[in-house]
C-alpha cells in the first residue's frame, strides 16, 4: 500500500523508531545515569558524536545505512555504529594523546527505519577486554541482571575458511549445518566446546593456525560462573578481529565487545543496548 492510500494518523511513528513515556522512559534514564556514573568512576570521559557520518562504510554494510548526500554531494550517513567515529574524532581531529578511555550515550540508525539506543564505551592503546566485560557486569550487578557470558574470537572462522576454501558467509550466518556437513573431527569437535578441557582436546587435533587463537580464549573470564565458548560465532562489525564477547539473557543481546585495530588504534569497546536492558528488566 503506498502513501496515497495509506492512512497516516497524527499519533503514528515509524516502524523501527522508539518511544519512551512513563515508567520506560524513568528506566532508561536511571540506566544511563549509573552507567556514565560507573564509567567516569573507571575513568572514562564522555563524548557526544554528530549523527552524520562520512565513515560508517568502514563498520556497517551499505545496505544497512541511511544514505544521503550533503551539500557539496558528498555521500553521509546517519550514524550506524559509533565507535570508528569516536576513534577518528579523538584520535585525528582532537589529538587527545593523554584521554585513552571515552564512553558515550546515544542512539544509532539502521536502514530503513531502526533506532537503537547504545551505552558504548572504547579503550584506546589496550587490546585487552576484561575491562570491558568487568564494567557491562559491575553495570548488570546494579540492576540485578544475571547474564551469560559468550566468549569468541574472530580469528578463528577467519582461519577456517581459509583452510577450507569457505567464505565467510557461512559463519556469518550462523550455517553450523554447512560446518558440520563437512564431517571433519577437529572441527565437529570444535563446534561443541563446553571447557578448556575441550579446548586442550581440539588443539591436540586441530590445524596448527588455529593453536594460538584458541589458546587466546582459554581461560578468559574463568572468574564467570555464566560464562561459556563459541569459538564460531563471526561478528558482523567489519573492524571486530580478535577477542569478542556477549552477554546474552533469555535470547537476548544485552551488550557486546571486543578488541579491534582502526587507523593502526589496537583498542577494545563494548556496547550495551538499552532497549534490550529495559526490555529484560520490565519483563521482570
Amino acid at each position: 500500500m503506498n502513501l496515497d492510500t495509506q492512512k497516516i494518523y497524527e499519533h503514528d511513528i515509524p516502524d523501527g523508531s522508539k518511544l519512551y513515556f512513563g515508567a520506560s522512559a524513568k528506566l532508561k534514564r536511571e540506566i544511563e545515569a549509573k552507567a556514565a556514573e560507573i564509567l567516569e568512576k573507571n575513568e572514562f570521559s564522555e563524548i557526544i558524536t554528530p549523527y552524520f557520518s562520512h565513515h560508517q562504510r568502514q563498520s556497517v554494510k551499505p545496505e544497512n545505512l541511511i544514505r544521503f548526500g550533503d551539500k557539496q554531494n558528498l555521500e553521509i550517513a546517519l550514524r550506524s555504529d559509533s565507535t570508528i567515529d569516536v576513534v577518528r574524532i579523538t584520535t585525528k581531529r582532537l589529538k587527545d594523546s593523554d584521554t585513552k578511555r571515552w564512553f558515550y550515550i546515544q542512539p544509532v540508525f539502521k536502514h530503513p527505519t531502526s533506532e537503537i539506543y547504545q551505552i558504548g564505551a572504547e579503550i584506546l592503546g589496550d587490546s585487552s577486554i576484561m575491562p570491558c566485560i568487568d564494567i557491562v557486569s559491575e553495570i548488570f550487578r546494579e540492576f540485578g541482571i544475571s547474564a551469560h557470558l559468550q566468549i569468541s574470537n574472530i580469528q578463528i572462522p577467519k582461519i577456517i575458511c581459509q583452510l577450507l576454501n569457505l567464505p565467510i558467509s557461512v559463519f556469518e550466518n550462523g550455517r553450523l549445518e554447512v560446518i558440520l556437513g563437512l564431517n571433519l573431527p577437529w572441527l565437529n569437535r570444535l563446534a561443541n566446546i563446553k571447557s578448556d578441557a575441550d579446548i586442550d582436546a581440539v588443539i591436540a587435533i586441530a590445524p596448527s593456525e588455529l593453536k594460538e587463537p584458541l589458546n587466546s580464549i582459554k581461560g578468559l573470564a574463568s572468574n564467570y560462573d555464566k560464562r561459556i565458548y563459541a569459538p564460531l560465532y563471526y561478528s558482523k562489525m567489519r573492524y571486530y578481529d580478535k577477542l569478542f564477547f556477549r552477554f546474552l539473557c533469555d535470547n537476548s543481546i544485552l551488550s557486546s565487545g571486543g578488541s579491534y585495530e582502526i587507523d593502526g588504534n589496537i583498542s577494545a569497546g563494548f556496547a550495551i543496548f538499552s532497549d534490550a536492558v529495559i526490555e529484560n528488566l520490565r519483563s521482570k
